[in-house]
C-alpha cells in the first residue's frame, strides 16, 4: 500500500496541497506555542542591583509561612514588618547599620516613576558623583541620570527642593537622593537594614526574630524593589502563551481533521474506479491511511521549520506590545540552525511533529472508513448530491458534545464560569459539536438564505440554493473556518464585554460617594493629606487603604483575599455594600467583612485570619458580601491594617453643600502634594475593567492568531473545494452560461456559504454568552449580555471577501481556458 500511496501522491500531488498546507500551518502554530511556553519555564538570573555593593542586607519579614499537614503553606506580605528595635539596637553593637528607604517623588515633567532614598545608601548601588555635591539641607538633593542638573530649582509633592549634584545613571530606577534626616521625615519605616558588620555575628542577632532574612552574595537581589517581578512576569506569560497554545491547537486540529476528512469525501469516484477495479475496502482504507502519513510526516516536519523561525517574531511583537519584559526571548539553541544542540529545547518540536501526524491519521482514519464503504457503482455517478452526509459515528459524537457542553455550560459552578481559563476555552466543545451537527443544519439554513434571490427572475438564484444544498459535505467543509472564525469573535470578545459591564455595574452599584480622591501615581496619602480633605467643609469623607487578609482554609489551603480598611461609619455613609448578611455598621476593631466565597461566612461566627503585616488574629464575622464576579473582598478596620497607605478617598456631600464648592476645597487641600479630585461617575469610567491594556492585547494575541489561521484555512478549503467543480464549471457553460454568469454564481454560492457557517457561528456564541449571563445571574451581578456586532461584522466581511477571492480566482482560471468537456 506504501508503494501505491507514493505513486498517488506523485501522480495526483495537486489534491493534497490543501491537506499539505493546513498541516504544516498548524504543526507551525504548535511548535510556535511550544517554544514560547517553554521559553517562560526559566526567569534570567539577576545580579543585585541597589545593593550589588553592599557588605551585607538585613530584611525584615516580608513571607507569611503557616504551618499545615502538609507542610508549611507560605505568601508575600502586603506590609512587610520593620525590624525590631530591640533587633536593631543589637545590629548596631555589632557594625554600623545604614537604613534604607524608599518612597515615590512627584515632580512636573520629572520620570514617572521617580523615586527617592537617602543620600547614605547611595554608595551601596554604587552610585558616584558626576557634577556637584552630596545634600547638605533637607531642601537639597541629587538627581539620578540626565533629567535633570546641578542649580535646577525641582517643584515636587513634598515641597520644593534645590538639585545641587547629579550621580551615574545605573539604569534600574530613576532616582532622588534627599539627606538622611529628611528622607527619615519622608518615609519614616524601614523595612531592610545595611549592616557592616561579620555575617554570622549578624545572623545569631537576628535568629530570634520571625521572618526576617539576612542577605548575602546574589542573595542581595531580593533587597530590591520587586524582586519577584521576572517569576511574576514569565507566570502571566505562560498563562497568555498556555491560553493561546489551547486555542490555537484546538483550531489547528479541528482544521486540519476537517481538511483531510474534506479530501477523502472529494476522491468518491476515484474510489469507486478503484473498487470496479478489484480493491477491496481494506486497501481503500489502508492506501488512504498510507497517503496521510506520507502527507503527515513531510507536512510535520515543515511546520516544526517553519515554526521554528516563526516563535522569535512572535516573540518580538509581543515584547514591542509590552506584554513581556524587554529580556523575554526564545533561547538561540532552540532554533531551527541549532538543533544539533537543541535536544534540551527539542519537546516543543517534538509535541507538535506528534500531534500533527496523529490529527493527520485520525482526520484520515474516519474518512477511510467511508472510502472503504464506496461501491464500484460510485464511479458512474454523475450527481454530487450527499444523501447521507451524516454518520452514525458523527451523530453518536456530535450529540454527546453538545450534550457535554449543555451540561458544563448551564449546570457547572457558576464562579467557574468566570474565570479566564474557563471561558476561553469552554466554547471548543460547542463549536466541535455544532461542526459535526452542521450538516444537519445546512440544507434547512442554505434554503432560508435562498427563499428570496430564488424567487427572482432568472435561475442565478434557484442554482446557488441548490448546489449548496446539494453537496452538503462541501458546504459544511467550506463553513467550518467561518463557524469557528464567528464563534471565537463572539464568545471571547463578548464574554470580556459582558464581564466588564457585570464589573462596572457592581463598582457603580457600591459607590454611594459623590467624589472620589486618588493620589497620584498609584501611590498613598500621608495623615496630613487625609486630615486636611477631612477639613473640607460639606465633606463627608471615608478614607480607606488597600492591604490583605490571609486565612488557611480545609487546612492546608492559604488564600489571599484583597482587604479594604476604612472606618465603618464613613464606609457606611459613602459606599453601598452588596451585603448578604449583617450589617456595614457592625464592623469593628473585633470584626471582619467577608464574601460568600469564604468556607466560613456565618454572620457572628469568628475565623482565624491573618492580617496584612502577618499578624494572627480571630476576628467575628460582622457581615457577609454577595460573591458577584469576584471583586467583592474583604473589609476591616484601619487598626486590623497596620502600615497600609490611604489609597483612596471617597467623599459624599453633606446635607446642603455646594457640589462645587466641595470640589474646590478638596482640590485646594491637596495643594503641592498631588492627587485628583474626580465625580464618582467619572472615577468609576477610569476604573473600568475595560480600560486594562494587558489584557486586551493578551486577548487580542490569542484571538488574532486562531483567526489568522482559519482565515488561511479557509481560503485553503475553498479552493480545494473549486478545484473540484472543473466538470460542474464546464457543464454551466455547455447549458449557454456565460463565463460571467458561472463567476458570479460562484461568488453567491461562497457567500451563501459563508452565511451558513456565520449563522452557526452566531449560535455558539449566542448559547455561550447565555451560560455566562445565567451565571453572573446566580452570583448576583446581573448584566445585558454584550456580543461584540463590529468584530463579528469585521470578521464575517473578511470571510467573505476570503471566500469570494478563493472561489473566483480558480473559477476563473478554470474557464479562461475555455468550456472543457465534462466527460
Amino acid at each position: 500500500m506504501l508503494s501505491v500511496a507514493l505513486r498517488t501522491l506523485r501522480v495526483r500531488w495537486t489534491g493534497f496541497v490543501g491537506s499539505f498546507v493546513a498541516l504544516a500551518l498548524g504543526v507551525a502554530l504548535l511548535t510556535v506555542m511550544g517554544l514560547a511556553l517553554a521559553a517562560t519555564l526559566d526567569a534570567p538570573d539577576r545580579a543585585p542591583e541597589r545593593f550589588a555593593a553592599a557588605p551585607l542586607v538585613v530584611r525584615g519579614a516580608d513571607t507569611l509561612r503557616v504551618a499545615t499537614s502538609i507542610g508549611d503553606r507560605t505568601q508575600p506580605l502586603a506590609e512587610p514588618r520593620a525590624l525590631p528595635a530591640t533587633a536593631v539596637a543589637e545590629l548596631r553593637r555589632l557594625g554600623r547599620v545604614t537604613p534604607d528607604r524608599s518612597f515615590a517623588v512627584r515632580v512636573p515633567g520629572g520620570p514617572g516613576d521617580l523615586v527617592g532614598h537617602p543620600w547614605s545608601v547611595a554608595a551601596f548601588a554604587p552610585y558616584e558623583i558626576v557634577s556637584g555635591r552630596a545634600p547638605r539641607t533637607a531642601d537639597e538633593v541629587v538627581g539620578g541620570g540626565s533629567w535633570t542638573r546641578p542649580g535646577r530649582r525641582l517643584r515636587t509633592d513634598q515641597g520644593s527642593v534645590t538639585v545641587v549634584g547629579t550621580v551615574t545613571d545605573r539604569g534600574f530606577e530613576h532616582a532622588v537622593f534627599y539627606t538622611d534626616t529628611r528622607a527619615a521625615r519622608l518615609a519614616p519605616r524601614s523595612t531592610q537594614l545595611v549592616v557592616d558588620a561579620d555575617v554570622t555575628a549578624v545572623r545569631n542577632a537576628v535568629r530570634d526574630v520571625p521572618g526576617v532574612r539576612v542577605l548575602t552574595g546574589d542573595g542581595r537581589r531580593y533587597a530590591d524593589p520587586d524582586p519577584g517581578r521576572d517569576r511574576a512576569a514569565l507566570t502571566a506569560l505562560n498563562a497568555l502563551f498556555g491560553t493561546a497554545g489551547g486555542v490555537t491547537g484546538f483550531v489547528s486540529v479541528f482544521v486540519v481533521a476537517s481538511t483531510f476528512a474534506f479530501a477523502v469525501a472529494q476522491r468518491r469516484r476515484e474510489f469507486g474506479l478503484l473498487r470496479t477495479a478489484g480493491a477491496t475496502p481494506g486497501q481503500l482504507r489502508r492506501t488512504v491511511l498510507a497517503e496521510a502519513l506520507l502527507v503527515g510526516v513531510v507536512a510535520s516536519a515543515a511546520g516544526c521549520v517553519l515554526g521554528g523561525y516563526g516563535a522569535p517574531v512572535l516573540v518580538r511583537r509581543t515584547v514591542h506590545s509590552g506584554l513581556a519584559p524587554a529580556w523575554f526571548r526564545i533561547p538561540d539553541q532552540a532554533r531551527p540552525h541549532e538543533w544539533p544542540s537543541a535536544w534540551p529545547h527539542a519537546w516543543p518540536y517534538c509535541a507538535a511533529f506528534a500531534t500533527g501526524l496523529l490529527v493527520a491519521l485520525c482526520g484520515a482514519l474516519a474518512a477511510s472508513w467511508r472510502a472503504g464503504r464506496t461501491g464500484p457503482l460510485a464511479a458512474l455517478r454523475e450527481a454530487d448530491v450527499d444523501n447521507r452526509p451524516m454518520t452514525r459515528s458523527r451523530w453518536a459524537i456530535g450529540t454527546g458534545l453538545l450534550l457535554t457542553s449543555a451540561v458544563l455550560l448551564f449546570l457547572g459552578t457558576p464562579g467557574d464560569l468566570l474565570h479566564r481559563k474557563t471561558y476561553v476555552t469552554r466554547p471548543m466543545l460547542l463549536i466541535t459539536a455544532v461542526a459535526l451537527l452542521a450538516p444537519v443544519a445546512v440544507r434547512p439554513l442554505t434554503r432560508l438564505l435562498t427563499w428570496a434571490p430564488a424567487r427572482l427572475p432568472g435561475a442565478g438564484g434557484l442554482l446557488v440554493r441548490e448546489h449548496a444544498a446539494a453537496a452538503v459535505r462541501r458546504t459544511a467543509a467550506v463553513a467550518a473556518p467561518v463557524l469557528v472564525t464567528v464563534a471565537l469573535t463572539g464568545s471571547l470578545l463578548g464574554t470580556t464585554a459582558t464581564l466588564n459591564a457585570a464589573r462596572a455595574a457592581e463598582v457603580r452599584d457600591r459607590t454611594a460617594a459623590d467624589f472620589v480622591v486618588t493620589p497620584p501615581g498609584g501611590d498613598g496619602f500621608d495623615a496630613e493629606t487625609v486630615r486636611a480633605l477631612r477639613a473640607v467643609p460639606g465633606a463627608e469623607v471615608s478614607a480607606s487603604a488597600g492591604s490583605a487578609v490571609y486565612v488557611l482554609e480545609d487546612g492546608v489551603a492559604l488564600i489571599r483575599s484583597g482587604a479594604r480598611a476604612a472606618d465603618p461609619a464613613a464606609l457606611a455613609a459613602t459606599a453601598r455594600l452588596p451585603l448578604a448578611a449583617g450589617r456595614t455598621a457592625d464592623l469593628d476593631d473585633d470584626s471582619i467583612i467577608v464574601n460568600e466565597e469564604w468556607a466560613r461566612h456565618t454572620v457572628g461566627e469568628r475565623v482565624r485570619v491573618w492580617l496584612g503585616d502577618g499578624t494572627e488574629r480571630t476576628l467575628r464575622i460582622a457581615a457577609v458580601l454577595r460573591t458577584g464576579t469576584g471583586d467583592n473582598g474583604v473589609y476591616v478596620t484601619p487598626a486590623n491594617a497596620a502600615g497600609a497607605a490611604v489609597d483612596r478617598v471617597d467623599v459624599a456631600l453633606r446635607d446642603g453643600a455646594d457640589p462645587a464648592a466641595v470640589a474646590a476645597g478638596l482640590r485646594a487641600a491637596l495643594g503641592e502634594r498631588g492627587g485628583r479630585v474626580r465625580t464618582a461617575d467619572r472615577w468609576i469610567t477610569a476604573v473600568s475593567p475595560g480600560t486594562d491594556r494587558t489584557t486586551r492585547l493578551g486577548l487580542l494575541l490569542v484571538l488574532g492568531i486562531a483567526l489568522l489561521y482559519t482565515g488561511i484555512s479557509l481560503v485553503n478549503t475553498v479552493v480545494m473545494a473549486t478545484a473540484d467543480r472543473t466538470r460542474e464549471l464546464a457543464l454551466l457553460r455547455l447549458a449557454g452560461a456565460t463565463r460571467g454568469q458561472a463567476l458570479r454564481l460562484v461568488g453567491a454560492e461562497a457567500l451563501t456559504v459563508v452565511a451558513v457557517g456565520a449563522l452557526l457561528g452566531l449560535l455558539v456564541a449566542g448559547l455561550d454568552l447565555a451560560g455566562i449571563a445565567a451565571a453572573l445571574r446566580l452570583q448576583s451581578a446581573p448584566a445585558p449580555v454584550r456580543l461584540p456586532w463590529p468584530a463579528l461584522g469585521a470578521a464575517v466581511t473578511a470571510c467573505a471577501l476570503l471566500a469570494v477571492t478563493a472561489a473566483v480566482v480558480p473559477a476563473a482560471r478554470t474557464l479562461r481556458r475555455g468550456a472543457p468537456s465534462p466527460g
